[in-house]
């Protein structure tokens, strides 16, 4: 954990979010300016700032935090039309908060490209 990191204090519960899951490595939580009706944030709990800093010890709760996606997806009726995972690397991509976080995005249809 980092202490000055936004996601790794909703972790440990110091700044409230609206969990939507949760279990020992993986959260996931209603994001606060949403793009789309159904807009989450899933994280692993531990902080690692960028996918550049992934090591082979990440693998597992890289494929959790994708599990947890599909499981959170299927609660939210998102299964047969389906939902958009995203993650931004970096300034130039988007990344505001240095903690890898996957946006699911559903609930309408989404263009593509993005932007």
């Amino acid at each position: 954990m980092v202490q000055d990191c936004i996601f790794c204090k909703i972790v440990k519960k110091e700044i409230p979010a609206e969990i939507v899951y949760e279990d020992d490595h993986v959260m996931a939580f209603k994001d606060i300016h949403p793009a789309a009706p159904v807009h989450l944030l899933l994280i692993p709990k531990k902080h690692i700032p960028t996918f550049f800093d992934l090591t082979d010890e990440d693998v597992s709760i890289i494929g959790r935090v994708q599990l947890a996606a599909a499981r959170v997806a299927r609660q939210l009726n998102l299964e047969e039309k389906g939902f958009r995972l995203v993650s931004n690397c970096k300034e130039d991509a988007g990344q505001l908060i240095f903690h890898i976080h996957y946006h699911l995005l559903g609930g309408r249809a989404l263009q593509w490209p993005p932007g």
